[in-house]
């Protein structure tokens, strides 16, 4: 399939699997086995390997390893989903996206490897950021999970540190129902001998018995390494574990990403031995600003919160972010068919006043405006429902005073539609 676009690959991709999740490592790992061979003769050395999973905060401490490496001198490639505004955001090298190009060199490689085996769309985009990061000279590599960890397909690499950032409920049609079930999918990145950070601190029963049984080297969040806010009480300090001892990184900032990712991140560098300066590590996370992570910005007179709290886990850690005003918050909110919407809405009841609810137009598995809004009005709050995100956002943007806010939460679908609106119109 020469001189393809990769738009014209992405499309292709998507429909031949239209399934969206298909959970199991035998296809992907049989075609990573026949793709190895060539990615490593084309390696100039063999990265060091980080694989991060968790209910929430995942996206977080991916951002934080890369942004930190790169400011002490380290090339690194990061692995992360869904995308918001491009394709190319899923795999970055040195913070930067990679070319259409080595996409669609990647995905010639897999299709010709692959035979007569069909990839899921992610199981495709796991492995061109594989095939890509192995014809680099990288130090680090760094790969998000897509969903649970057991199954998916990054789970074909064996990392040299694991990362759990927190185990909560959610995807329960695929991952088990209750925090336990869950937690032993989380787990299923775990290796023997290897260290596996952990930041969830509310462990579900049997968590430490499983962690165990796998071999692996738990450093917990809470007891092993921690965070501490500062005497000033707007920044706070990251108290690490190093083979040498402890190492403390003040100063870091308590406005953009929770303590718990940030040290997170941290964390799983000193693992590496790496040499963290904190003037390095200052300069790196003061201007991390991520998108769809408790992100802030002003659209035509209005300040906007975004966020992809899309569990109620996610939406507790928002609501006690979203900042008082002295108008209405108004939220635009939408989730798929497979999140507890109820829940979700409880968690936010306090900060919103007003809730305009926007079908997800670009996804199957969206939870119908109907369903969506129903809840709401049972709740006895206030709120309208509209045909599209878009056009709730942008009447929810024309109602606003100059003391309102608007809050976007919930599916990449809601934040990545209202994100192409700012970045096209702002």
């Amino acid at each position: 399939m020469p001189n393809r676009s990769l738009s014209e690959w992405l499309a292709d991709i998507e429909a031949r699997h239209p399934v969206e999740i298909e959970l199991g490592l035998e296809r992907v790992s049989t075609v990573w086995k026949r793709l190895k061979g060539d990615a490593e003769q084309t390696s100039i050395k063999t990265p060091k390997t980080i694989v991060v999973a968790g209910t929430n905060g995942k996206g977080s401490c991916v951002a934080v390893v890369q942004s930190v490496l790169v400011a002490h001198g380290y090339s690194v490639g990061a692995f992360t989903s869904p995308h918001f505004l491009r394709y190319n955001e899923r795999i970055c090298i040195d913070g930067v996206q990679v070319s259409d190009q080595d996409i669609v060199n990647a995905f010639e490689k897999i299709e010709m490897a692959r035979d007569e085996i069909r990839l899921t769309y992610f199981e495709f985009n796991t492995l061109a950021a594989l095939v890509i990061f192995m014809g680099k000279p990288l130090d680090i590599i760094v790969l998000e999970v897509g969903l649970g960890g057991r199954l998916d397909a990054v789970n074909i690499i064996d990392a040299d540190v694991s990362v759990v950032t927190s185990v909560d409920i959610d995807h329960q049609d695929w991952l088990g129902d209750t925090r336990e079930k869950i937690a032993r999918e989380k787990l299923g990145i775990a290796r023997s001998n290897v260290p596996l950070l952990v930041g969830e601190q509310n462990l579900p029963v049997g968590f430490t018995d499983r962690v165990n049984q796998s071999g692996a080297r738990p450093i917990y969040y809470g007891t092993d390494f921690y965070s501490q806010t500062d005497a000033d009480g707007e920044t706070f300090s990251a108290i690490l574990t190093t083979h040498q001892g402890t190492q403390k990184i003040a100063g870091l900032s308590l406005k953009s990403l929770l303590p718990v990712n940030v040290s997170l991140g941290l964390q799983a560098l000193c693992n590496l031995n790496i040499e963290l300066l904190e003037q390095h590590c200052h300069a790196a996370l003061e201007c991390l600003d991520l998108n769809g992570r408790r992100q802030l910005v002003r659209f035509k007179g209005v300040n906007v919160v975004l966020d992809v709290a899309h569990n109620p886990a996610a939406a507790a850690m928002l609501a006690s972010f979203v900042p008082p005003c002295s108008g209405k918050t108004i939220a635009v909110a939408a989730v798929l068919n497979d999140k507890d919407w109820a829940g979700i809405v409880k968690e936010m009841m306090p900060v919103i006043d007003v809730w305009s609810i926007g079908e997800i137009t670009d996804n199957q598995r969206a939870m119908d405006t109907r369903s969506l809004f129903d809840i709401v009005y049972n709740a006895g709050l206030e709120g309208e429902s509209y045909s599209s995100i878009q056009a709730a956002f942008r009447e929810a943007v024309e109602k606003c005073s100059i003391h309102d806010q608007l809050v976007v939460f919930g599916s990449f679908s809601v934040v990545s539609a209202v994100l192409t609106i700012i970045s096209e119109e702002g």
